[in-house]
């Protein structure tokens, strides 16, 4: 490509006549491979002015929206990676809001704001808007709106929004798209603004300032002030100063319709990758470790599975995995590899833990201290925070999922199986199994085809301290048989005490509540069930240790059998005498 996208900007927003500014833009251009890959982005909010917390939605939706899309995969088209990102964060606005005092209110009331945004792809601008936020678009001298407000009218002064990011599970975004051409000048703007100025003044103002538009910008906005607006005022231009030489066509077939990989083998120079070996092959991807020929550093590689490269829909879950992997940034979650040049082919490529999976720390490790596990279930948990702050569940949290390093970091690997909100699942040939976890660690509601929980996370979790402690799992394999509520309340689970293990009985206590059957019988917060491990519950202290028959059923039968012989044989021996 001899020549890249370049675009100039302008930018103000004032508070106005209010007290504090519910408006929030941004603009994101991103360096190389990344301009090229998934273009720039420009986006601005506008929160309603009835709620207290609308401030925080606007921001939460420019700096979501500038941050996650630039997380979307490579194959991903622009309307999709922007409609995902906008699903889940609507999503999350929307979990804000019922968790607030606004509950019960309405909707005028809780996390929510209008929004407008804008990527500029090769020679393609795409336009993504839900409210009364508005883009035109300038050519020459004509002024052109491009998006429609979203707006009921009451009264000839009155209306209300009809559309917003927030006020609703669910979200009707509009968008479309439209070729760019070198000159063509965009405009972002708020109500606050775009009532109180003319066209005219606007089309002026930016040809007079066309080497300044920031102070274009400034100039719109004082205007739109001195009209007598009583509201936060923004605007946003962006002029498109230079072009790719390239057909959206062939930047759609080069840099959104990857290849996939051949197959790989050792010492194999894959995309700026030298292949090492070959970690791990199932029906669902391969794996392998390579080093970057770049930086040096050792790296994993991860292919879709060759069994299923026919099926759209496992490779949608397939990139899935990869957005879920880039949104989070937490130390015990997997960190994907930052770009640093352009894919040829579908792949992901993933930081290089050099440790043991915690599988295999069990074998090595059968009978680990009450501390040891709780440090290990602390980080768990801590990775699991990161994807339930985010409105994700992991949905298949187990041993084989779990790596520890050298250092003893616990990091949670994986995430075909993510479930983020707002998003629409996604029907794979693993999803058509009904359960995506694996069944020993599955939360018994995912058996009655009910939708998972966090707590549904933390019954994964408990499962797998409890493992740690006993070497067994809490009731067996009979979760995953049992598909009917009247068939989970016979659960039993069996005490994780052992007169072999020095284990305290409130522990068991905290253990049994967050593997409950019945998710409502669980802590409320995975913060509870880890504070419970660490610290004596009241609640638990007084319990009655178990019996021995459910601590340790064989070792009960084995001395009620020896009992039994005894007795055997004092009778036999008294008949003799």
């Amino acid at each position: 490509m001899s020549h890249q996208l370049n675009i100039a900007v302008g930018q103000y927003s004032d508070k106005g006549r209010k007290p504090i500014n519910q408006d929030f833009h941004g603009i994101y251009i991103p360096q190389e491979p990344q301009l090229s890959c998934k273009g720039i982005c420009i986006a601005l909010a506008d929160g309603i002015s009835s709620s207290d917390v609308s401030p925080i939605a606007s921001e939460a939706a420019v700096t979501g929206f500038l941050d996650d899309y630039y997380c979307t995969s490579e194959a991903w088209s622009v309307k999709k990676s922007a409609q995902q990102v906008l699903l889940a964060t609507n999503s999350w606005l929307h979990a804000q809001t019922r968790q607030s005092q606004y509950c019960y209110e309405a909707k005028d009331r809780g996390y929510v704001c209008t929004f407008s945004a804008m990527v500029l792809k090769s020679t393609s601008a795409y336009i993504f808007h839900v409210g009364d936020t508005r883009i035109y678009h300038l050519q020459g001298d004509t002024l052109e709106q491009l998006t429609d407000d979203h707006c009921v009218s009451v009264s000839q002064d009155k209306s209300y929004l009809s559309r917003a990011l927030g006020m609703d599970t669910h979200l009707d975004v509009d968008h479309h798209t439209l070729p760019l051409e070198t000159g063509d000048v965009f405009i972002f703007a708020t109500d606050g603004l775009y009532e109180y100025t003319s066209s005219q003044f606007m089309i002026n103002t930016i040809k007079e300032q066309e080497s300044n538009l920031d102070e274009a910008a400034r100039i719109i906005v004082e205007e739109a002030l001195k009209q007598g607006s009583h509201d936060n005022l923004t605007i946003q231009i962006v002029r498109v100063e230079q072009l790719p030489q390239q057909s959206v066509d062939e930047v759609y077939q080069q840099l959104t319709s990857l290849p996939f990989p051949p197959e790989l083998e050792a010492r194999m120079m894959f995309d700026g990758y030298e292949i090492i070996r070959k970690v791990h092959g199932s029906s669902r991807s391969h794996v392998y470790l390579a080093r970057d020929a770049e930086s040096n550093d050792q790296v994993i590689i991860k292919t879709p599975s060759v069994d299923l490269r026919d099926e759209p829909a496992y490779l949608e879950r397939f990139l899935m995995e990869e957005w879920v992997a880039r949104r989070l940034n937490n130390a015990h979650v997997l960190k994907p590899c930052q770009y640093t040049r352009k894919h040829n082919y579908l792949y992901v490529a993933t930081e290089f833990i050099d440790g043991q999976t915690l599988s295999q720390w069990m074998i090595d490790n059968p009978k680990p201290g009450v501390e040891t596990v709780r440090g290990i279930v602390e980080q768990i948990a801590m990775g699991l925070r990161a994807f339930h702050k985010l409105e994700m569940l992991h949905q298949d949290l187990r041993p084989n999922n779990i790596m520890i390093d050298q250092t003893g970091t616990v990091k949670i690997i994986d995430f075909g199986a993510t479930r983020v909100a707002g998003v629409l699942e996604i029907a794979t040939p693993i999803a058509r199994q009904e359960i995506l976890g694996t069944a020993q660690y599955t939360a018994p509601e995912y058996f009655l085809g009910e939708g998972g929980t966090p707590r549904s996370d933390m019954f994964s979790l408990g499962v797998i301290a409890y493992q740690m402690l006993s070497g067994r799992l809490p009731y067996g394999t009979q979760v995953a048989k049992s598909r009917s509520k009247a068939a989970q309340r016979n659960l039993t689970y069996r005490s994780v005490l052992d007169d072999d293990r020095e284990i305290p009985a409130w522990i068991d206590e905290t253990i049994r509540k967050a593997v409950h059957p019945n998710p409502n019988k669980r802590y409320e917060e995975l913060s509870e069930f880890v504070f419970d491990l660490r610290h004596p519950n009241k609640l638990f202290l007084n319990k009655v240790r178990p019996p021995l028959m459910e601590r340790n059923p064989v070792l009960f039968w084995k001395s009620v059998s020896l009992f039994l012989l005894a007795i055997i044989i004092m009778l036999l021996s008294n008949t003799g005498s």
